[in-house]
């Protein structure tokens, strides 16, 4: 902020926002003219971590953009007098501006719900819409819907107060709003199993119709229905496929590559879509299907099983919020043609997805200082780890390497199926394993065990207590 100051810069501080309502504004209200775009965000990691996301008009910066930020950066910082007395005194020429752009984000959402609901410029009184966050009750008087959240003391909070009391919710119970980055309730991830443990819990003590869950910098989201049954991960992709597809009927949905093989035969064979998985990475996912729409392959949604979902209509942007709105947009279609709908509409929607038994994750990390790296890096190490996985597994019959994937070595055999992968940015191999029963998932785990038990810096002590448990 400084050297933006120092060149004359003037800066809009949106304060606690999350990540990608600024870009929203850009795209939609002319008075939001703001580029450069950045924002200080460590997700759910601890608060030691803080790191700063950038976007232009054409959305999220990628790796190599970062690194030459980074370098550019870095060479005007050497050149100059490192925060000389001087420069601190003059940094005062520029001028910050505190702007509530959160409200205007926040009155976007709410429109896009109420024009799914028939009115097309969203402006009609509250009142008009009972029937869309309301439910009928037997005494034949109107009660709110109950929709709780849990921000788990992210910047989520605003979805209360801003998005669904507007709407008519009622959405007591709703926990963790205060945003605290020592996080002291739990861990801001769709993903922890403690999170989820918590808006479920939520949901069943309030006897709530709908929890919603974000993360930290709300990009990413979850749901969890009246009887508790989450909604995340390759349900959430299914859920968000099943919608998607109703608008865009054959599109191609991007996922990253740990989505499962039930999953594929949901979108392909029930919704009749295309099922592209590609690489872990909400950039990658995203990038890949704006790819894909450059080449003639039309895709309307890139998700990650982590709660990352971006939209071509909402113009890529991996918007938690946005997600949680289509399936508010999809409740108040229903609640137009039956007012005693609930969250079984969405519920309904995922009906048919064949999920395997068994699902785990072991890290297999690499030991960076051990000899057999003679030098190399974790990353050179992991590949040749991948390497030997592939001629190993070639060499079984009752095996086989998945004939189409972008990461690692994806293998199916048993009922179910194991990824390898390399981590993006730590020196682990995650591998992924889905089974139908606990005995087919140790013999995948033992197929893997056998073919990298010879890469002595490569600590498998995690996946041989899978097997043998």
């Amino acid at each position: 902020m400084r050297g933006m100051l120092e060149s004359f810069c003037p800066l809009e501080n949106g304060d606690d926002s999350c990540c990608h309502f600024l870009l929203h504004l850009q795209d939609f209200h002319w008075q939001a003219k703001i580029l450069p775009l950045f924002f200080c965000t460590a997700s759910h990691l601890p608060y030691n971590r803080n790191g700063f996301k950038f976007f232009t008009s054409d959305g999220g910066l990628n790796k190599a953009n970062i690194k030459d930020i980074l370098e550019r950066a870095s060479r005007i910082y050497e050149e100059s007098e490192h925060g000389s007395i001087q420069e601190l005194e003059e940094a005062s020429r520029g001028v910050v501006t505190n702007v509530d752009y959160m409200s205007i984000y926040a009155s976007d959402l709410v429109q896009a719900v109420r024009k799914s609901a028939g009115n097309k410029d969203g402006n009609v009184p509250v009142a008009f819409f009972r029937p869309l966050l309301f439910v009928l009750i037997s005494t034949n008087r109107w009660k709110g819907m109950h929709i709780v959240v849990d921000a788990g003391n992210g910047a989520g909070g605003f979805f209360v107060d801003k998005v669904l009391r507007p709407l008519g919710a009622v959405t007591t119970g709703s926990q963790f709003l205060e945003p605290d980055g020592l996080f002291p309730n739990h861990i801001p991830n769709p993903e922890d199993k403690n999170a989820m443990k918590a808006i479920t819990q939520a949901v069943l003590d309030n006897k709530a119709d709908l929890g919603i869950i974000f993360d930290t910098d709300v990009d990413r989201s979850a749901a969890v229905d009246s009887s508790g049954r989450e909604l995340n991960r390759n349900r959430l992709i299914a859920l968000m496929a099943a919608i998607v597809l109703e608008e865009h009927p054959g599109t191609t949905i991007v996922t990253d590559s740990v989505t499962s093989d039930g999953l594929t035969t949901f979108i392909e064979n029930k919704l009749g879509g295309k099922h592209h998985r590609f690489k872990r990475g909400y950039k990658n996912v995203i990038d890949e299907a704006i790819r894909l729409n450059s080449i003639g392959e039309e895709s309307h949604l890139a998700m990650e099983t982590s709660g990352h979902g971006a939209l071509k209509e909402n113009h890529w942007l991996d918007d938690g919020a946005y997600l949680m709105v289509k399936l508010l947009n999809k409740l108040a279609a229903a609640r137009t043609q039956n007012s005693s709908a609930g969250s079984e509409v969405l519920t309904n929607l995922v009906e048919g997805l064949k999920e395997a038994a068994v699902a785990v994750e072991v890290r297999l990390k690499i030991d960076q200082s051990h000899a057999d790296l003679k030098g190399g890096s974790f990353r050179d190490y992991g590949e040749s780890v991948l390497k030997h996985l592939e001629n190993v597994i070639n060499s079984y019959s009752n095996v086989h390497i998945a004939p189409k994937n972008y990461e690692g070595i994806r293998v199916s055999g048993y009922g179910g199926w194991f990824l390898l992968r390399l981590s993006l940015h730590d020196p682990v191999l995650p591998l992924n394993i889905e089974a139908p029963n606990n005995d087919d998932a140790t013999k995948l785990g033992l197929a893997v065990l056998a073919a990298v038990s010879e890469f002595p810096a490569l600590d498998v002590t995690a996946l041989k207590k899978f097997v043998q448990e």
